[in-house]
């Protein structure tokens, strides 16, 4: 059996080399690595796919949540809700600009925030609430953005670890992930359901103003060349990621299909064991599965950890501590017990390896230690 890996970015390249290798040498001949004609391509390979209006590149996931942010040009110390169960980049940029972190809990079985939460937490300074779809499948997001319009709020949806998940509106029409909300961002980092070979990440939005608003911020705020008509910053995404990626985006779905294959053999093996808690699938969203994330009670999730991890098999822990807990955001004067959700999900999360390369059996051994550890700690 080859080695178990949580990513395998090796083989996965193996796949398109050919088209790979092609794609880096046109941009090696050219030597245009800052914005490219590959860029541009990409952008409307990303506009075709997610059938969105404006696709903007940039440098990575988190100045897409940035620029995004700076585009609704809100006012210092403006409230904006996110998850706290998440990784930091949300929050980050919201405290970056000079603006508030508000944290709301998530839902216990999807892990996506919880609309009631962020009702509960909305102040007459809310401006913004900033829905995560986390793992690889959709928020709620027909709650979101009734919430959003019944308090004028504006909503960013953060779709970095579900590209390619469909979320079904109530009247049935399906829509890509991302484009729902006023402004959509994403990630191309390698992990990613569509990974660079290196950082990378783009904005969307349907909005005609807010993509010209962000066009600029991203180009240090230029509307024409040494005309500075914004405050911006430097964020472009380089032409040979762009190269890259117009080749990889191709096989989106194609690697989305793989990863769902492999969750039914994890959610076939995991079905008869009460102690495992397979990925909830939500019915507004399908799952592209960016992570395959168990829970298991907290005294044993560690345990399970390093039982894997002795048995040459790797898992992750995403997320270890809320981010309301976290010393960075100790100012906003959170507790233990605010959003127990999250503080629950933090202990008792495991995500098991997941990607398009697992051979089944890869999957056989992976399951086989899972169960017997539970098995022997019933």
């Amino acid at each position: 059996m080859e080695d178990i890996k949580m990513v395998d970015l090796k083989a996965q390249y193996a796949k398109l080399k050919p088209e790979l290798d092609a794609a880096f040498s046109a941009v090696m001949e050219s030597m245009e690595f800052i914005n490219g004609p590959q860029v541009a391509n990409f952008a409307r390979s990303l506009e075709n796919y997610l059938q969105v209006r404006h696709a903007i590149p940039c440098a990575n996931g988190t100045d897409a949540l940035q620029i995004a942010l700076m585009a609704l040009q809100l006012p210092a110390g403006a409230e904006v809700i996110v998850p706290s169960f998440n990784y930091v980049s949300g929050a980050e940029v919201v405290a970056l600009l000079g603006l508030k972190p508000v944290f709301a809990d998530v839902l216990p079985d999807t892990f996506t925030i919880d609309p009631a939460s962020v009702k509960r937490m909305i102040t007459p300074a809310t401006a913004a609430v900033i829905p995560v779809h986390l793992f690889g499948q959709g928020a709620a997001m027909h709650e979101i953005m009734q919430i959003a319009h019944e308090y004028n709020l504006y909503v960013i949806e953060d779709n970095a670890q579900s590209l390619g998940a469909v979320y079904v509106q109530p009247d049935e029409h399906e829509v890509m992930l991302g484009t729902i909300g006023h402004i959509g961002t994403t990630s191309f980092f390698p992990s990613k359901p569509l990974g660079g070979m290196g950082d990378g990440g783009a904005v969307f939005t349907n909005d005609d103003k807010l993509a010209a608003v962000i066009q600029k911020i991203a180009n240090h705020g230029q509307s024409e060349k040494y005309k500075f008509s914004t405050v911006g910053v430097n964020s472009r995404l380089d032409t040979l990621q762009a190269a890259m990626l117009d080749v990889k985006i191709k096989y989106v779905d194609e690697y989305n299909a793989a990863r769902q294959e492999i969750a039914r053999f994890y959610n076939n093996a995991f079905a008869e064991t009460v102690s495992i808690q397979a990925p909830h699938l939500s019915a507004d969203s399908s799952h592209v599965y960016h992570q395959y994330t168990i829970t298991v009670a907290p005294e044993l999730r560690d345990a399970l950890k390093n039982h894997l991890r002795d048995n040459h098999i790797p898992s992750m822990i995403y997320y270890p501590e809320p981010l309301h807990l976290q010393e960075a955001y100790a100012y906003l004067g959170y507790n233990a017990g605010d959003f127990p959700v999250s503080e629950l999900l933090s202990k008792s999360v495991l995500s098991l390896p997941m990607h398009s390369e697992l051979k089944e059996d890869q999957l056989t051994y992976i399951c086989q230690h899972v169960l017997d550890f539970m098995k022997s700690h019933g």
